[in-house]
């Protein structure tokens, strides 16, 4: 492999992936500040939104991960010159948002009963409860939010989301301190607050990205404005058939990452039988993880939109160099996050809180959070590089198996049972994390490399998809 074309394809991720970051971080700042500014308010306040989190956040990422079937879609239509495709492509993709968005704000409100059956403690029941009441109204405004997102990455465009991430980053912030707090006249809400500022960042976000869009003359509003007029209009079933093949593409991704972010979750509410200081040391280091998850995160998302283009254009050779210029990058990420981690542990949870008990064990959590960064960081860019080949199902059965099929058993033996000598506690969580991590790596990285086989394969000029 030459190793020019590898720096020049490395060139290109990067600067596909740095703004991808920006727009993450962004992003994913919104949960911080709710998190940081929850603690600041109380124990039970950032106990009440974690638990909410725990929720809330994998049907979030379902959504996510069933919208993303646009990005990969939308790059191979650019990579093969079919600009016209990519309009319907988007369309459909906020018609689906919006529709599964609405149903997931439903079951969010009805969550009351997980709390009780999981044995949550009543003062941070009622704080989870109003927070996943508040957050709900997101739903299917994030719906939206990330068909348009997936259209203009898809285009190599992901300025644009990174300029919309820190317009609702701001108003994030804003709506925080007043509704949290009560200024301006509106009462004091807590952590319920938190809920309704994020459904107003989303509706903030939306608004600005759609406008950049426009201004940027993308091939995404013209003609049909309305997400539900290639539906009812002539050739209704090509329409509904093509939505049923964004379902089929993104419901797997969809899966996988709900499986992924589920253990997160249901970890978070063993945990909260185990007392507030817990539940919001384990809700800090959480934050701080799935904060620094972004860099992987976006690479991996940069990796989609490169691989995708190139098999759309059938230029084999530049997707093996993008293949191993994407690990390259992932490897070198994770160390530095691992080695950051180790160093500042004790400063960064004392940003979250001035409960010494809360920030040292916080602190001693972190520690199981830089060992797993390498195995995260392969097995999410092994996950955006077979997306961008449209093959979701592999990975969606290997992270079931890796994650409901050993992680969660064995944190239940370690974190709860007394297993191997180990006391109970939430360490054995982070320690069955990172097994299941690790095993995800393996079993992903073989599956992409059995993918470049197949690719490798067949002459330029065709292209073949790799067996389910």
């Amino acid at each position: 492999m030459k190793t020019a074309l590898l720096l020049q394809e490395g060139r290109a991720t990067t600067h596909l992936a740095l703004p991808l970051l920006l727009a993450h971080l962004l992003q994913s700042s919104m949960g911080l500040v709710d998190t940081i500014m929850a603690g600041r308010y109380s124990a039970v306040a950032l106990a009440g939104v974690g638990v909410g989190s725990s929720l809330f956040f994998p049907c979030f990422v379902f959504l996510l991960g069933l919208l993303t079937a646009i990005t990969p879609l939308v790059a191979q239509a650019h990579g093969a010159g079919a600009l016209a495709s990519v309009r319907g492509i988007v369309q459909r993709g906020v018609l689906a948002g919006v529709t599964v968005g609405i149903v997931l704000m439903f079951l969010l409100r009805q969550c009351a009963f997980i709390l009780a059956w999981m044995g949550v403690s009543p003062e941070v029941a009622l704080v989870a409860e109003a927070y996943l009441k508040a957050v709900s109204w997101s739903m299917p405004i994030a719906g939206c939010f990330f068909a348009l997102r997936g259209g203009s990455e898809g285009l190599a465009r992901p300025r644009l989301s990174m300029i919309a991430g820190a317009f609702g980053l701001l108003c994030n912030v804003v709506a925080n301190y007043v509704l949290i707090y009560g200024h301006f006249g509106l009462p004091e809400m807590g952590g319920e607050g938190c809920g309704y500022a994020t459904s107003l960042s989303f509706l903030i976000m939306v608004f600005v990205l759609y406008r950049l869009q426009v201004r940027s003359a993308l091939p995404l509003h013209k003609k049909q404005r309305f997400p539900t007029a290639p539906v009812l209009a002539h050739g209704a079933h090509r329409e509904q058939v093509r939505l049923l093949q964004l379902f089929a593409l993104g419901l797997p991704i969809a899966l996988a990452l709900f499986v992924e972010n589920s253990i997160f979750s249901l970890i978070a509410l063993f945990i909260a039988r185990m007392g507030a200081e817990v539940v919001a040391a384990h809700q800090v280091a959480l934050n701080i993880s799935s904060y620094l998850y972004m860099l992987p995160y976006s690479l991996s998302a940069a990796l989609t939109i490169r691989v995708g283009f190139h098999l759309g254009a059938r230029r084999m050779l530049a997707f093996r160099h993008a293949v191993f210029s994407g690990f390259i990058l992932a490897t070198l990420g994770a160390l530095l996050t691992a080695v950051f981690i180790f160093i500042f542990a004790s400063d960064i949870a004392s940003l979250y809180t001035n409960d010494v008990a809360v920030s040292s064990l916080a602190a001693s959590l972190l520690l199981f959070a830089a060992i797993y960064q390498l195995p995260d960081s392969i097995q999410t860019v092994c996950a955006g590089i077979l997306r961008g080949c449209k093959d979701t199902r592999a990975a969606m059965l290997i992270v079931t198996l890796a994650y409901w099929g050993v992680s969660l058993p064995l944190g239940w033996l370690l974190g709860i049972r007394e297993f191997a000598g180990l006391a109970p506690g939430p360490a054995g969580f982070w320690i069955s994390l990172i097994c299941g991590l690790t095993l995800a790596a393996v079993l992903l990285l073989l599956r992409v490399f059995h993918v470049m086989t197949i690719k490798a394969s067949v002459p330029t000029g065709r292209v073949c998809h790799a067996a389910p």
